[in-house]
C-alpha cells in the first residue's frame, strides 16, 4: 500500500528508499554560518522566547544583525517581524551595522560630563568625520557612547577596545585614534 501511495504522489521509487541519507538543503545564500545559527535555534527548540539568546548568538555569528537576518530569525520562531526588530533595536548590545576593527566607547555619565566628556566627543567626531553611534567610511573605528561605564573616579573615561582610558582629554583622545590609524596603515604595507 506505501509503495503505491508513493508512486501515486509522483515520487520516484528510489528516492523513497531507507538507505540514502535524507540530505539537508543549505541556506539559499549558500552562507554556512546559517547552519550555527540553526543549530542554535534547535537547541532553543525554536521557542519565541528564546529570542534573545538567538539573537545573541546570530550577532557572534554574524558579526551584527542585519535586515535579512532579522527576517531570518522572526520566521524560524514563528514571532512577528516588528517584535524582533524592537528587541534589536531596544537593548544598546544590539548592533544593526557592521562594527569597526578599533571600537571608542565614550563615557557620557554625570561625572565624565562635568569633567569633559562633551569636549572629548567633539574632537573625537571632527577627526572621525562621524557623530557617535556610526561607523567611520573605512570601518576602522566605531564610536560609541554610554551613560556610564562604571570608572566614574578616572573620570572622563572612554573604553577602546575593551581597555579603560581615564582621565582623557581630547587631545589624548584624538592620539589614541591616530595610533590606530598609524597601526592600520603599518599591517596594509
Amino acid at each position: 500500500m506505501a509503495h503505491a501511495l508513493r508512486l501515486r504522489r509522483g515520487f520516484p521509487r528510489q528516492s523513497m528508499t531507507m538507505s540514502q541519507p535524507v540530505q539537508k538543503k543549505g541556506h539559499p545564500s549558500g552562507d554556512n554560518r546559517f547552519k550555527l545559527l540553526d543549530r542554535v535555534i534547535t537547541k532553543h527548540q525554536a521557542h519565541g522566547d528564546a529570542l534573545i539568546e538567538v539573537m545573541h548568538a546570530a550577532q557572534g555569528i554574524f558579526g551584527y544583525l542585519e535586515d535579512d537576518l532579522l527576517i531570518y530569525i522572526a520566521h524560524a520562531l514563528k514571532l512577528p517581524l516588528s517584535r524582533v526588530f524592537g528587541v534589536a533595536t531596544f537593548y544598546h548590545y544590539f548592533t544593526l551595522k557592521p562594527k569597526g576593527t578599533h571600537t571608542f566607547v565614550l563615557c557620557t555619565g554625570t561625572a565624565c560630563y562635568v569633567k569633559g566628556a562633551a569636549g572629548i566627543q567633539q574632537a573625537v567626531e571632527h577627526h572621525c568625520g562621524v557623530p557617535f553611534g556610526q561607523t567611520t567610511p573605512d570601518n576602522e573605528v566605531s564610536l560609541v557612547s554610554a551613560r556610564c561605564v562604571g570608572s566614574c573616579g578616572l573620570a572622563p573615561v572612554a573604553v577602546l577596545d575593551n581597555g579603560v582610558a581615564g582621565k582623557l582629554t581630547p587631545e589624548s583622545a584624538v592620539q589614541k585614534l591616530r595610533e590606530w590609524r598609524r597601526a592600520h596603515q603599518e599591517e596594509a604595507a
